[in-house]
């Protein structure tokens, strides 16, 4: 999948993840856990070659990434529980495996324009969903809740990591429909 252009200064716009960005990216990511799995600067640099979608929204005030997505399309070798339960169950689909905007960046529009830029990347693609799980135990309202502003429904739940976790399994169409 193509990624969107390099944004404009001082733009909140995602751009294009880059092997630079691994060690900061791994900081913004280890400190959301349990919202995400931690992964480290090893785990996040063997991730995200994987990855289709892999983008980062810097902070136009220190030019540090703010936040970051990655997703997967269909037919990836990846072992994520959730990813093969949207294998499963809603084929064709663009799967966020991770979003995550530090806390400074909250209530900016980060979220939404990473979203927006998944919204092209599936079109492009020819995908008409994309989906993602939230956490339901441990509890992470506030992506829940950012999730359904953006048009996302609960299609499933599962329990992962072993029992450790609950997640809800997400889905919208592209664009939010």
């Amino acid at each position: 999948m193509s990624l969107p252009p390099p944004a404009p200064e001082g733009a909140l716009l995602p751009r294009a993840a880059h092997v630079d960005d691994v060690p900061a990216l791994a900081v913004l990511n280890d400190a959301a856990v349990p919202a995400v799995n931690a992964l480290g600067a090893a785990g996040l640099a063997a991730h995200l070659p994987a990855c289709d979608v892999a983008l980062v929204v810097d902070d136009p005030a220190t030019g540090a990434p703010l936040a970051f997505l990655l997703a997967l399309a269909p037919g990836a070798a990846y072992p994520s529980e959730n990813y093969r339960w949207f294998q499963a169950h809603r084929p064709g689909s663009l799967y966020v495996d991770r979003i995550v905007v530090a806390p400074h960046g909250h209530g900016r529009g980060v979220g939404r324009a990473l979203y927006d830029a998944v919204d092209a990347a599936a079109v492009r693609a020819g995908l008409a969903e994309v989906t993602c799980e939230v956490n339901l135990d441990p509890p992470n309202p506030g992506s829940l809740a950012f999730h359904r502003r953006l048009g996302f429904a609960q299609v499933g739940e599962q329990v992962t990591s072993g029992g450790a976790m609950r997640v809800a399994l997400l889905a919208r169409g592209v664009g939010g429909a």
